[in-house]
């Protein structure tokens, strides 16, 4: 794995998809637990980070159209987690699909403000995170995605094998580099002022 610093340019956009109270429904944990447990804690990192900064943040939230879905607008599920609450001003875009950029704005916003580059973070690794990610490879923006600010959970594969979920977010990762983006960790970012870098975890995950 690549460990250079990465310089980001200014004005580079932080994307935050999809934390939100109903990730930790424990239907998600039916078939196994997730991986990367620090995944808040990073992510919260980078939005203090970026805060600090005053550069663009935008906030993915999932509003599900399905009656029994955690996410549906009106449960608590379709809240944001504290970790990672939008402050006024910030920019939160509402979909309704896996990806960010379906029946939304976002990608006009983003061309408008000036922004080419974004640097992703959230859930899930290989669904709207990853749906996400290879639209905006496809849309030309320079995309970088935090590995260690997402995560996903253990699922069965096409076959009925259980992969753990440490096995499905490395495939995701790979599903998605280097073709739609560049993978990273959160303590190889060093481009924001004042960014203090996000110490990585020793031990088990």
């Amino acid at each position: 794995m690549n460990q250079e610093i990465v310089r980001l340019p200014a004005q580079t956009g932080l994307m935050i998809i999809d934390v939100q109270r109903a990730i930790d429904d424990p239907k998600w944990t039916a078939v196994g637990p997730r991986n990367n447990l620090q995944g808040e804690a990073n992510i919260a990192a980078l939005l203090a980070g970026w805060r600090r900064a005053a550069y663009p943040i935008i906030h993915v939230r999932h509003d599900s159209r399905f009656p029994a879905s955690p996410y549906r607008p009106g449960q608590p599920g379709n809240e944001f987690k504290e970790e990672v609450r939008p402050n006024p001003g910030e920019l939160v875009v509402a979909k309704r699909t896996n990806s960010a950029f379906i029946g939304t704005d976002l990608e006009s916003t983003l061309r408008a403000s000036g922004i080419d580059t974004l640097v992703i973070a959230g859930v899930i690794t290989n669904n709207s995170v990853e749906s996400t990610v290879r639209m905006s490879g496809n849309l030309g923006f320079k995309t970088y995605l935090v590995e260690d600010a997402c995560w996903t959970f253990a699922r069965l594969d096409y076959a009925g094998r259980l992969r753990s979920a440490e096995e499905v977010h490395a495939m995701s990762l790979a599903n998605m580099a280097p073709e739609y983006c560049t993978v990273l960790r959160s303590d190889q970012i060093e481009a924001l002022p004042g960014f203090v870098r996000v110490a990585r975890h020793a031990g088990p995950e």
